[in-house]
């Protein structure tokens, strides 16, 4: 599980895709923890070990390998087809957060880390010190948006500020604050770029109770 709190921005490194097999090389240092971590950096935690969760632009993946300063993540072709990570390219700056800790502080949301679909960046408009973000999505994304609850953009846990249903133009907006925008890759995302959605599960769990009647 994750909590959309953006630990580090990363770089990826490779892109390696096959006919049945791809997979990604992410250069980074805090989420190695005390093995790459900056020296002095005591909130680095323990060493990243193989096998262990990191999401990428809020795609969960299994490191697989561990170099001098990068991780490695295989990445199903499926994942690839349902998610931004098929627009990475060497040099794009990605979004990353290690799964938390059981004792961890919990300061966003509950993200799994398994991205319900992409939506695309219409409008990106300043006001004052924050910028405001429009993003299009699926008629059936839109459905559990919900103003004033919690998405995941990209990895990002963000507080909805208006949705708007209108079958076939439906959109929804977030208000970025300066440090989100300066600790996250989304600070890159313009016009017409396409982010990771993932909904509130807590929403998705209660309609598939009512539809089958356990509520």
């Amino acid at each position: 599980m994750f909590t959309g709190i953006i630990e580090e921005v990363g770089t990826v490194r490779a892109i390696r895709r096959g006919g049945t097999e791809a997979g990604i090389i992410v250069a980074c240092r805090r989420v190695l923890g005390k093995n790459g971590s900056m020296s002095g950096d005591p909130s680095a935690g323990a060493p990243t070990r193989i096998g262990d969760s990191i999401a990428v632009n809020g795609v969960c993946l299994t490191v697989t390998a561990l170099g001098s300063g990068t991780f490695t993540a295989d990445v199903m072709p499926e994942t690839f087809s349902r998610s931004s990570l098929a627009a990475l390219r060497p040099g794009v700056r990605v979004n990353l957060e290690r799964a938390m800790p059981a004792d961890g502080r919990f300061g966003g949301h509950i993200v799994t880390g398994h991205i319900d679909g992409t939506g695309t960046i219409t409008k990106r408009t300043r006001d004052g010190n924050a910028v405001w973000f429009t993003i299009a999505a699926a008629d059936e994304l839109i459905h559990y948006i919900v103003q004033k609850g919690s998405i995941a953009i990209d990895g990002i846990s963000l507080t909805v500020a208006n949705v708007n249903h209108t079958p076939g133009k439906s959109e929804f907006q977030v208000s970025v604050i300066p440090h989100t925008l300066a600790a996250t890759a989304l600070s890159d995302r313009q016009s017409g770029s396409v982010v990771n959605l993932e909904t509130d599960i807590i929403a998705k769990y209660t309609e598939q109770l009512f539809r089958k009647g356990n509520l």
